[in-house]
């Protein structure tokens, strides 16, 4: 993590352009942004940003937006939110879906469906996301419009829809500090706020909206999975015990699932937990093409105008995130499979 945020800190200072002319336009004056980099820090020689940028993370603190004057710790509360939303039901659809295929494709090999699985997998990992995703969006908010299967196109909540937050929703408004954080991150996610305050009519619209970009987003790792579970499905069916259990009588699907498909879970997992880690990391095009604003939308925002602050900041938190997912990975092996945890 520090190799991230020293590399990026230092890329983003070395990219053509400056905060100045992106902040304040071409035709700012020398004297405006002197007072301007003044302000932000950015007067100083890049070693000693870096210097204060280092002690300001050993005290938890992610800087003030250039653009935005805000803390950077802050804007991520609010837009992470959405990223993490659609990241748990794009992952949902890509594992089932994929699973299920590859499953199907191993089990039916050289068959139909073997074909009919793998052409979906390459297909779905051939089509451009921004692609998809437009097409999603014409066909079921336009060609089905006034069917039941209609679903919209873009946004998170029908306009003029009206909620409660957590803390409203449980006379909570006093709470400050970390547990209001908390809270305010958790009401941000619309269908976890409606499923916890019982306010089944937003979890139901935030649900809606967020079909059509999960499918987008998780199309691509479906197919990486259904294909690896394919492949290392195969692999396992042709050891020496799994053909020690057909000889034995038992049922094929009873081998497939017990015999088989735990002991081709290794590298499904692998694949999987770097889905998540990918996921989070922000859908710049999927955000876009939907209109979420999340990580993705907010990291290419930062980058076109320079904000170095939430760039870095932003960076820090999917190198977090791919570290700890990576660990869970890693401690899931021993669950999974018993050689790894007796060696």
């Amino acid at each position: 993590m520090l190799g991230v945020v020293t590399i990026v800190f230092l890329l983003v200072r070395v990219i053509p352009g400056d905060p100045c002319t992106a902040a304040l336009g071409e035709h700012a004056s020398r004297a405006r942004c002197e007072a301007f980099n003044q302000r932000f820090g950015l007067h100083e020689p890049v070693w000693v940003q870096y210097g204060i940028y280092l002690q300001d993370l050993a005290q938890f603190d992610l800087g003030n937006s250039i653009r935005y004057n805000r803390p950077v710790a802050q804007i991520l509360l609010e837009r992470l939110p959405t990223t993490v939303e659609l990241t748990f039901y794009a992952l949902i659809f890509a594992v089932l879906a994929g699973m299920t295929l590859g499953t199907i494709s191993a089990y039916r090999r050289n068959s139909a469906a073997d074909v009919a699985t793998m052409g979906l997998a390459n297909l779905g990992v051939s089509i451009p996301v921004f692609v998809l995703g437009l097409v999603l969006a014409y066909t079921f908010a336009v060609l089905l419009q006034g069917t039941p299967f209609v679903l919209p196109p873009s946004g998170r909540l029908s306009a003029g829809f009206r909620f409660e937050s957590i803390p409203q929703a449980y006379g909570l408004t006093d709470v400050s500090g970390a547990p209001r954080a908390v809270m305010d991150f958790f009401s941000n996610m619309y269908t976890v706020n409606g499923l916890v305050t019982g306010q089944f009519n937003l979890f139901i619209d935030a649900l809606r909206h967020l079909i059509l970009p999960a499918l987008a987003v998780g199309t691509i790792p479906m197919a990486i999975i259904a294909r690896m579970t394919r492949s290392s499905l195969l692999e396992v069916l042709g050891r020496e015990y799994v053909r020690t259990a057909r000889a034995k009588g038992l049922q094929p699907r009873l081998i497939l699932l017990r015999h088989g498909m735990r002991n081709a879970l290794l590298p499904v997992v692998t694949v999987i937990g770097l889905s998540v880690g990918g996921l989070l990391s922000g859908a710049v095009l999927t955000e876009t093409v939907f209109g979420l604003t999340g990580v993705g939308l907010t990291a290419f925002e930062s980058i076109t105008s320079r904000d170095y602050t939430i760039v870095q900041g932003l960076a820090l938190l999917v190198a977090l995130i791919y570290v700890i997912v990576n660990l869970l990975v890693d401690v899931s092996y021993g669950f999974l499979d018993p050689r790894v945890r007796v060696s």
